[in-house]
């Protein structure tokens, strides 16, 4: 049984969320404070995590970056806020995934399922030990799922490791956004492509000596992105 911690400080709404995921067949813990929530993520083991933004005892954001320093399972933020900014700035704090409010309980129940089935397929693939790719200063080890650059390591969230290895494993094939999307967040009808660009700018930012003149990620301008050998 996958269990799953839920942030939320408003009562009414973790209820209704930890009701519907319960019904699912999910384990549930609640913490109403962001703080409380962050130590119990870091000091317990949850499959998924489901974090609110405008929390007391700390924001959502620094909840999700001090959960992201230490693991890798899939968060998924939630908030009232709808700008793109907000999204961007959540996806880039290593959310895998944001959700406005008001949203339905069955949409998040999707999600959820539809995270954690791709987390433990790829996590499950332990094929070969020790698979690695490596292209000139980049070494991928896709078994331990860790990252290094010219020998120093990166810390990656879920969906970004699976976009770089995703790229990588595919050298000089030119994928639109659209097929991006599809391969890695499995959920056609839900979610959106932009998140594909906040994401490749997070793994430029961490592999790339410039950003504006990449040395392994390549825009096709109009088409998509290519990994480059």
């Amino acid at each position: 049984m996958s269990k799953i911690l839920i942030i939320e400080d408003e009562v009414a709404i973790a209820e209704l969320q930890r009701d519907y995921l319960e019904m699912n067949g999910f384990e549930v813990e609640v913490c109403g404070d962001g703080a409380v929530g962050a130590k119990e993520a870091l000091e317990h083991e949850y499959d998924l995590i489901i974090l609110d933004l405008m929390l007391p005892g700390m924001e959502g954001y620094e909840v999700c970056r001090t959960i992201r320093e230490q693991k890798n399972i899939p968060i998924i933020m939630v908030s009232a806020k709808k700008e793109d900014l907000d999204k961007v700035y959540g996806l880039g704090m290593g959310a895998d995934d944001y959700m406005t409010k008001p949203f339905s309980p069955s949409e998040l129940v999707a999600r959820v399922k539809a995270h954690l089935s791709r987390y433990e397929r790829l996590v499950g693939q332990v094929k070969n030990k020790n698979e690695v790719i490596e292209i000139r200063g980049l070494r991928i080890d896709k078994t331990a799922r860790r990252v290094f650059v010219e020998g120093e390591e990166k810390i990656f969230t879920t969906k970004e490791f699976d976009l770089l290895t995703f790229l990588a494993g595919h050298p000089n094939h030119v994928f639109s956004k659209a097929d991006l999307f599809r391969e890695i967040w499995d959920m056609e009808s839900v979610g959106d492509i932009a998140t594909v660009t906040v994401h490749i700018k997070k793994i430029r930012e961490k592999i790339e000596k410039s950003s504006d003149k990449p040395e392994y990620i390549e825009t096709i301008w109009g088409v998509g992105y290519r990994f480059k050998v």
